[in-house]
């Protein structure tokens, strides 16, 4: 709620008392770099004075401690904490996390603008400030059937509302580079506005096409060398550290007191597993630290240098007029926060009782065919296949070639060179498609892994080394209404349900979270060998990150960019 003027003048000026004070810690200033010892006063939800004393309606002892603005996730999709905004709110906001800057492309990709209209709906209503990047890629290319598709017209009725920054990842990049009519009027209509980026392995002129479209930002860096060229010419490079995506140990050497105004952190993609067992920003912060990142460039890129880049200009510092977000540590090196306060509330248990909640939208949205085991048959006349090769610990992946033999009919999984199945099924109603291929990567020597979590139409994908496993752990997701689940001899060995449309659990944080515990379990049964076996199967039907996917379509080249016949 907005003060007036006079109340903010009063309470800095300790002409009235303030209304909350933070006591005993210091200011670690992000401009200077200056510790400042001495109180803060807060009046409603905004700092109005630093390195003084204060009196205040309410005293919190912060003695001891560093304070810290609160973190800003300049990049993730909210969808993929497996969550609700509301219990991603409760997870993340202790943490230190008082800004999620979020593209609910995910959900926009199953039902459409009311999953857009639902995420700027519960962003009214959580401690920490959801901003909202309206989802440009709706589908994310021509290769895939997604269950809605978003144009220029049907973003900008919102790109006035008030949580909205500007367009989200456009990862269509070579319909930008080659002037797509479709992509052009959505450049257009976001001329001069904030524009995410997305152009994976993108360099020379190529990439000069693309920022001079006016495209802001990139989280898609996967080396040093490709982050370089990406800051030289203007982008803010943000560090991602996801479930599967990880680039921070390979972007960390470019991350200095000099380059940290121009850089950020992220985390993309990162379910409750990883932020249970390891930490959200928090993690990325302790881990830049320990890796020898000068700890002010890395708190500064959690921070400050992420308020600049989305123009966020009342957060980011704490100082008088900024927004009331504030991170008290005890142990910089550590950033385990004792307290977080958004916009002047305390985020603990009593403020996230008193939230109002916006019912879940994109119930019963799974309608795909039922399957068979011949649907996981792969025909041809050839031998040489085209394999998804997986790459540990990213989403890019190889665009491999081996000898399958043809048996029956069939080219058979051949678990010996771990070979094994992965088909996508159209699951929106709307054709029914069935597509197959080969992966290796997953070391599979068992069963089925099947979820509706698929990027980024978010059909059914499953891989598999039986074919009857395959079906069932399929046709048991359209039971469920959307998940994750692993079989084996006929058996569901473990499942989780996302029956928010097929993405999203109604359920805790804390439930989601002891549930993928048993399901990684399931899957390390299997033989499966990756640490995040669900969302890397996610990734692998994602048409525009090199080299080879899968769609319901078929098997997709995207360095060419285009679907490889049957």
């Amino acid at each position: 709620m907005t003060q007036p003027l006079s109340r903010l003048i009063s309470q800095g000026r300790g002409d009235a008392p303030a209304d909350i004070v933070l006591r005993g810690g210091e200011v670690w200033d992000m401009v200077t770099g200056s510790r400042i010892p001495g109180d803060v006063a807060i009046c409603g939800d905004t700092i109005v004075g630093i390195g003084a004393d204060y009196e205040g309606e309410r005293i919190i002892d912060v003695t001891g401690q560093t304070l810290v603005p609160g973190f800003i996730d300049t990049h993730l999709h909210i969808e993929s904490s497996l969550v609700t905004p509301h219990e991603f709110d409760r997870c993340v906001g202790p943490r230190g996390v008082t800004t999620a800057i979020c593209d609910p492309h995910e959900i926009a990709n199953v039902i459409g603008v009311p999953g857009i209209e639902y995420f700027l709906a519960s962003a009214s209503e959580t401690l920490m400030d959801i901003r909202v990047n309206l989802s440009s890629c709706v589908p994310s290319s021509h290769m895939e059937t997604a269950g809605a598709q978003i144009e220029a017209d049907d973003l900008t009725p919102l790109m006035d509302h008030p949580q909205v920054i500007g367009l989200a990842e456009f990862m269509n990049y070579p319909g930008v580079i080659f002037q797509d009519p479709g992509c052009m009027a959505k450049l257009e209509a976001f001329r001069g506005r904030h524009i995410d980026g997305h152009c994976p392995q993108l360099l020379g002129r190529d990439l000069n096409a693309y920022v001079a479209a006016g495209i802001r930002t990139e989280h898609e860096a996967t080396t040093a060398e490709e982050a370089r060229e990406k800051l030289q010419k203007g982008m803010r490079v943000l560090i991602r550290e996801g479930s599967v995506s990880k680039d921070l140990h390979a972007l960390q050497p470019l991350l200095t007191e000099l380059t940290s105004a121009y850089m950020c952190l992220c985390t993309d993609d990162r379910n409750p597993l990883d932020i249970g067992e390891h930490g959200h920003l928090d993690y990325m912060i302790r881990e830049l630290i320990r890796l020898g990142c000068p700890p002010i460039a890395v708190y500064r890129a959690a921070s400050l240098s992420a308020a600049e880049a989305f123009g966020l200009k009342d957060r980011g510092q704490v100082s008088p007029g900024k927004r009331a977000d504030i991170v008290a540590i005890p142990d910089i090196a550590e950033c385990r926060a004792s307290m977080v306060m958004s916009a002047g509330v305390v985020m603990e248990d009593a403020a996230f009782a008193a939230r109002r909640i916006t019912p879940p939208v994109g119930r019963n949205s799974v309608k795909a065919p039922h399957l068979t085991p011949d649907h996981f048959r792969t025909g041809g006349n050839r031998t040489e296949t085209d394999v998804i090769g997986i790459v540990p610990g990213k989403i890019i992946t190889e665009h491999l070639k081996e000898e399958i033999a043809i048996t029956d009919g069939d080219k058979r999984p051949d678990l010996d060179r771990d070979l094994v199945k992965i088909a996508v099924a159209e699951r929106h109603g709307k054709n029914g498609n069935v597509a197959t291929g080969f992966v290796k990567g997953f070391g599979l020597k068992h069963g089925a892994i099947a979820g509706t979590v698929c990027h980024d139409h978010h059909n059914i994908a499953v891989v598999g080394a039986d074919y009857d496993d395959m079906a069932l752990a399929a046709n048991r997701l359209s039971e469920l209404q959307g998940g994750f689940v692993v079989v084996r001899d006929g058996a569901v060995l473990a499942e989780l349900a996302l029956p928010v449309a097929g993405l999203m659990s109604t359920e805790p944080f804390e439930v989601v979270h002891d549930t993928l515990v048993d399901l990684r379990k399931a899957a390390l049964s299997l033989g499966v060998t990756l640490d995040e076996p669900f969302l890397q199967l996610a990734f692998l039907a994602l048409p525009v990150i090199p080299a080879l996917k899968i769609t319901d379509r078929g098997m997709v080249d995207v360095v060419k960019f285009e679907i490889i016949p049957g």
